[in-house]
């Protein structure tokens, strides 16, 4: 068996910046420390944090008054940092920097009068976040049908924007339908899909041809992720998303010479790691590394403790 290892694959900017920002938090505060969702959509990392002390909540209220929270990647509405100021708690806002765009564009756009197409997925954590910052004006879609079915008049002012881990493909067949239907639609200065979502399905696209099987490292809950393994599938191919090697099952291997893997912008490259040599000692199988696109983005810690660090 020949294993080929895409790159890239695995954590972004946005990410690496989270994690270490809670890292840094723990430092600084100690526990307990809260986070507002899931620092990531990862089951692995959370779960790491959660055994260090780190508490993990989805409302506001269930953080005592004064204590820490950390927002996560995926950022939060006005309302919640209304809520945090009200219960009096120091936050420290690890919201990925290219959310934060698609944040400031729906303020502009609503600002602008115009009412806002958000194209993602309903429930997402991002997409609550953007569409809080302008509920009144934003309208969510998640499909063509959707588009289809909207009934604004023909010369309405209207917007578009999209979650940042779409699938770049799927993301596109919607603005089309959009554009079909209403010409004169604004959009974004720059996309808003972000670069590691599209770096990465773009690996998996080059890749994929040479390979039997994709195994996607990334949580059921990640978008990013999910999109891969769902490309991997829309070329023709066996692809499974899996938390870590505990997961995998030997039947899959059946017949198969050539494993492509890949992991998702949240998934650590511990769990790749594992997988590898798993596979490596139950199929002694070779490894090649492939490089389809460089990555060399870093952003900066939270700003709250950039402050205290001085």
């Amino acid at each position: 068996m020949k294993i080929i290892l895409a790159n890239p694959r695995g954590f972004c900017a946005g990410v690496n910046m989270a994690i270490e920002s809670l890292e840094r938090a723990l430092e600084l505060f100690g526990t307990p420390l809260y986070v507002y969702h899931e620092i990531v959509h990862n089951r692995p990392v959370v779960e790491r944090f959660r055994k260090r002390g780190v508490v993990f909540v989805d409302g506001i209220e269930e953080i005592p008054e004064g204590a820490n929270v950390l927002y996560s990647a995926h950022g939060v509405a006005p309302a919640i940092r209304a809520a945090s100021e009200a219960r009096r708690l120091r936050a420290i806002d690890a919201t990925c920097p290219l959310v934060t765009k698609v944040h400031l564009e729906a303020v502009r756009f609503a600002q602008q009068g115009y009412t806002i197409l958000l194209i993602g997925h309903e429930g997402h954590d991002e997409v609550l976040g953007t569409m809080g910052e302008a509920p009144a004006n934003i309208r969510l879609v998640q499909d063509v049908d959707e588009v289809e079915r909207l009934e604004f008049p023909a010369n309405a002012r209207l917007a578009y924007l999209t979650q940042t881990t779409l699938s770049v493909d799927d993301a596109e067949v919607i603005i089309e339908a959009l554009r079909r239907r209403y010409p004169q639609i604004a959009g974004p200065s720059r996309e808003d899909i972000c670069y590691a979502t599209q770096n990465r399905q773009e690996a998996v696209k080059d890749l994929v041809p040479e390979a039997d099987l994709v195994l996607v490292l990334g949580s059921q809950n990640s978008s990013n992720s999910m999109r891969l393994a769902e490309l991997a599938q829309a070329c023709g191919k066996r692809a499974y998303l899996i938390d870590g090697v505990r997961e995998i099952n030997n039947r899959w291997f059946e017949g198969v010479n050539t494993v492509l893997i890949t992991a998702g912008a949240s998934a650590p490259e511990e769990v790749v790691e594992e997988c590898v040599a798993y596979l490596q000692e139950h199929f002694g199988a070779t490894v090649e590394s492939r490089t389809v696109r460089e990555e060399h983005v870093s952003f900066p810690l939270a700003r709250e403790l950039r402050v205290l660090a001085g």
